[in-house]
């Protein structure tokens, strides 16, 4: 990522049963660890480049494990008061030998989970810790420890390079470059719609759909690729949607902190998601190219519906936020409660009303 190769640390004996850490690949994020006792260790998370906050998103890999062992790891500079972790929310672990022997990935990990506002702090920012323990199911494995479910730019190339060879998905779904990131990094956008009948395309009504523009918010990648995978299915619902709209989906905003393993900003160490009224397209591309291709789609076609897909860190549930203002046209379709209420309606235990906002 930032030209290092990863080194493999070298054991000073054979009997040296310390803990050997990585994280120098795609979207990976580790800083520094001490080792305080056999099996204890005190973990750094690397702030957003460029800035001196936005510890959230950890993603690392372990190797030299001992099976069985009573282990604690606590992650000391979280920049979060609150957090999941104080409601259920448990770290993820992923172990090679598992995947390869017994086909299981990621899973939930850890006992006495603590976070805590802990004594130290930075340039005015209180610090938080998270500890737990743990066991690593078999000896000299190798493991990876992460916040939430891992999705790297890679992952979202080989999806878009299947769909692209899909002979049947190919046709209805139109891969494009929306622009470069400044690292020069593809931001990809996709046109799905079936092909008009007769050139009767032209009244179909647009949804614009984004996501990842927080790095560490791996989530709505995969809530992107769960509607992805629906509308470019052959279900019946999902021919009757690609008959009646123009779908325009931009799967990943901020490629560039994705791959560097930041939380929350792209290389200019700024939030994207709070840069969508600047006009300088030199250091902001993907938002620029995104509004103007949405102001594209409002000269030719009603947009229905426009919803950028984000996590959050201290909400539990699936929830929408949304700008009402005061005086809201009254033509109900661009009412911003009517979709999520529709969405409570028909999946309520998926989908929390009480929990969605609209004076955002």
């Amino acid at each position: 990522v930032r030209g290092l190769c990863p080194m493999k640390q070298i054991l000073h004996q054979k009997g040296d049963n310390t803990l050997i850490f990585e994280a120098r690949f795609e979207s990976g994020n580790l800083q520094k660890v001490v080792k305080v006792n056999e099996f204890e260790y005190q973990l750094t998370l690397r702030t957003d480049l460029y800035t001196s906050r936005h510890t959230q998103w950890y993603y690392f890999q372990v190797s030299n494990t001992q099976a069985g062992m009573p282990y604690r790891f606590t992650i000391v500079n979280f920049s979060k008061r609150n957090s999941l972790y104080k409601r259920g929310l448990r770290p993820l672990l992923y172990s090679e030998a598992d995947a390869k022997e017994h086909k299981v990935g990621w899973r939930r990990t850890g006992n006495e989970i603590k976070y805590y506002k802990n004594n130290a702090g930075q340039g005015g920012f209180q610090y938080f810790s998270l500890t737990w323990t743990f066991q690593f199911p078999h000896d000299r494995d190798t493991c990876y420890f992460a916040h939430c479910y891992p999705y790297t730019y890679s992952n979202l190339q080989e999806y878009l390079v299947a769909i692209s060879k899909d002979p049947v998905k190919s046709k209805f779904c139109k891969i494009h470059v929306l622009c470069r990131s400044l690292a020069g990094n593809i931001v990809y956008v996709l046109t799905i719609t079936n092909p008009p009948k007769s050139g009767k395309g032209t009244e179909r009504k647009a949804v614009i759909l984004t996501a990842r523009v927080h790095p560490g918010e791996t989530n709505s990648s995969w809530i992107m690729k769960g509607f992805l995978d629906y509308i470019l299915g052959d279900s019946g619902k999902a021919q009757l949607l690609r008959d009646n709209f123009v779908f325009k989906v931009v799967p990943m905003l901020n490629p560039d902190g994705v791959i560097v393993g930041n939380h929350r900003c792209s290389l200019t160490g700024q939030d994207l998601n709070r840069k969508y009224r600047s006009n300088v397209k030199k250091y902001y591309p993907s938002i620029w190219y995104t509004r103007n291709m949405i102001k594209r789609v409002m000269g030719e076609r009603d947009v229905f519906l426009y919803c950028d897909i984000h996590g959050h860190n201290r909400k539990q549930n699936v929830f929408m936020y949304g700008c009402e203002r005061r005086q809201q046209a009254k033509a109900p379709y661009v009412h911003p409660r009517v979709f999520p209420l529709l969405l409570s309606k028909s999946c309520p235990d998926k989908f929390s009303f009480p929990d969605c906002h609209f004076r955002v």
